[in-house]
């Protein structure tokens, strides 16, 4: 592996050297800012030919990805099956008729709306340990809650992902605005990360003008890295990355770190997955693998008014352990993101109550 670093007084000059020496397909491994110049660290896997190789997409950088360990996958669905099978013949021997009545129409609602049967098993567990405490006491312990504001998300970059068609860019714009009506004097950058998306492109312009907040494109990693470090460089309180989707295959965590992103020691980043409760079981999980990162995450429920069951909520809270941070809901932009609450959760999850009716 080759490993350089270069400096410069501006992000465009230091990825021009890192291109002209390494090549389109380095990897920037650092970026930092003293004193008006930009350093960073690139590296480079396999050694530069003569010619350069043609300029690759945010998606396409992380074509590079490390394949999982010879029968990885077959030993991941053969462990499910056996967990399932477990489970499946634990769950007879358990008494919900030992439950408080009130108890065990919840946990029977619950399965209904979908409550996948680890999930089921813990609740159940810890309503056998402690049967005089509310159901609702339980379900906050599994389902954490952290909700979406600048003092409990006080890091500086937020970076927005999830599947395609998730609602991100709705979401980017719906927290930036949010931010900005809480904290007014709040510098807001908005990196559109998906630009060869038209409409996507389109709306996060419109709404940084009519916002006051600044905009800026990349269509590559090399132009993410360029327009993070000039957003930086130029003092924004809160920078806002609209991610593309990644197809089967493709790692968040790579992305991020092909881009150099949260790779300083003083880099506070936060990844907030959007996600619709459509998805079933198998596919959710699939999904949460492919977005799993190492940087401080939360969960944003994209889509609720178009659902039909809730109960995905608790199972990915229970899998992942990662906090709800904001409900997002109707096709409108103004005052369609609530920040997380755990009463607007159980409204939610046991009455189908959208928030913006609640």
């Amino acid at each position: 592996m080759q490993l350089r670093r270069f400096s410069a007084e501006s992000a465009t000059a230091v990825l021009a050297q890192i291109k002209a020496e390494l090549g389109p397909e380095a990897v920037i491994l650092d970026s930092q800012e003293h004193g008006g110049v930009i350093t960073m660290t690139a590296a480079l896997e396999r050694p530069t030919t003569g010619t350069a190789a043609p300029a690759h997409s945010l998606n396409a950088r992380c074509a590079s990805d490390l394949p999982p360990p010879a029968g990885w996958q077959q030993w991941h669905e053969e462990w499910d099956s056996i967990k399932g099978h477990l489970l499946s013949l634990m769950k007879p021997a358990l008494k919900l008729d030992t439950l408080p009545p009130r108890q065990r129409l919840a946990i029977e609602f619950l399965q209904r709306e979908g409550l996948e049967d680890d999930a089921f098993l813990a609740l159940y567990t810890r309503l056998q340990e402690a049967p005089a405490t509310s159901i609702l006491d339980h379900l906050g312990r599994i389902t954490p809650v952290q909700p979406w504001g600048g003092e409990a998300w006080p890091q500086r970059v937020h970076i927005i992902a999830g599947p395609f068609g998730a609602g991100k860019t709705s979401v980017t714009i719906r927290l930036a605005l949010s931010l900005r009506k809480s904290m007014p004097e709040a510098r807001i950058c908005l990196i559109n990360a998906d630009a060869t998306r038209g409409n996507g492109r389109l709306l996060l312009r419109h709404y940084s003008e009519l916002s006051d907040m600044a905009y800026k494109e990349a269509s590559t990693t090399m132009e993410l890295v360029a327009a993070l470090a000039t957003a930086r460089a130029e003092g924004f309180d809160r920078i806002f990355i609209d991610l593309p989707g990644l197809s089967r295959g493709k790692l968040l965590q790579t992305l991020l770190d092909n881009a150099g992103i949260g790779t300083s020691n003083d880099e506070a980043v936060a990844v907030h997955i959007t996600m619709p409760p459509h998805h079933g079981g198998l596919h959710m999980r699939g999904l949460l693998t492919r977005y799993q990162t190492t940087h401080k995450s939360s969960i944003i429920w994209t889509k609720l008014d178009e659902a039909e069951h809730f109960g995905q909520i608790i199972n990915v809270a229970f899998g992942t352990q990662l906090p709800v941070s904001a409900l997002s809901f109707g096709p409108g932009l103004g005052n369609s993101l609530l920040p997380a609450k755990e009463a607007l959760l159980w409204r939610l999850i046991f009455k189908r109550e959208i928030p913006d009716h609640a």
